[in-house]
C-alpha cells in the first residue's frame, strides 16, 4: 500500500501549477461543464498513466537492478530540479467536431505526454512492483490536483503559494531520489 500513497502524494504535489492543471482551468472556463470535464480528465489520466506504468515496469525488467537503482535515483533528483520551474500553457485552439468530453480527453492526454507527472509515473512503476497501485495512486493524485482546479479555477491558484508547493514537491522527489540511491537494490529483491 506504500506504493499507492507515495504515488498519490508525488503526483498530486508534482501537478500543482503544471500545464495540465492550467488546462483543466481553461477547459472549465471555456465549457462550463465541470463534471464532464473531470470525467474526461479521469479517463485521459487513467489511460496515460497506465501506459506510463507499463513502460516503467518494462524498464524495470530490462535493466540490471544496480543500474536501475542509479537510473531511478538520478531521475527522481532531476525531477526535483524540474519541479522548481513552473509550466506554461500554450494557447488552446478549438477542436472542431468533438464534444466536450472528447475534447477534454484528447487535450488532457496529449498535454500529459512527456509531462513531469507522466515521467514520474514511469519511474514509480519501475520503483514499485505493483502496476495497479501505481496507476491508481498516480490517477488519484492527478484528480486531487485537477478537480479543485476545475471547480475553483483561477481563484484557487491565485491563493495557493505555488512556489512553496513546487518547492515541497521538489523536496519530496529529492527525498525519493536519495532514498532510492541509499536503499540500493534491496527494494528490487
Amino acid at each position: 500500500m506504500d506504493a499507492f500513497w507515495v504515488c498519490v502524494g508525488v503526483v498530486a504535489l508534482g501537478e500543482m501549477g503544471d500545464k495540465t492543471q492550467l488546462l483543466a482551468m481553461v477547459l472549465a472556463a471555456r465549457f462550463h461543464r465541470s463534471g464532464l470535464i473531470c470525467f474526461g480528465i479521469f479517463l485521459a489520466t487513467l489511460l496515460n498513466h497506465l501506459l506510463a506504468g507499463l513502460v516503467g515496469q518494462t524498464i524495470a525488467h530490462w535493466f540490471d537492478p544496480d543500474i536501475l537503482t542509479w537510473v531511478l535515483g538520478l531521475s527522481f533528483l532531476v525531477m526535483a530540479g524540474w519541479l522548481l520551474f513552473p509550466d506554461r500553457i500554450q494557447t488552446l485552439g478549438p477542436l472542431r467536431g468533438t464534444g466536450i468530453l472528447w475534447t477534454t480527453i484528447l487535450m488532457f492526454f496529449l498535454a500529459e505526454m512527456g509531462d513531469k507527472t507522466q515521467i514520474a509515473t514511469v519511474a514509480l512503476a519501475a520503483r514499485f512492483d505493483s502496476l495497479a497501485l501505481v496507476v491508481a495512486g498516480s490517477t488519484l493524485g492527478m484528480m486531487l490536483a485537477n478537480v479543485p482546479a476545475v471547480y475553483l479555477g483561477a481563484r484557487l491558484t491565485n491563493r495557493l503559494p505555488l512556489a512553496w508547493v513546487r518547492a515541497g514537491a521538489a523536496l519530496l522527489f529529492a527525498g525519493l531520489g536519495v532514498a532510492t540511491l541509499l536503499a540500493g537494490t534491496s527494494w528490487l529483491q
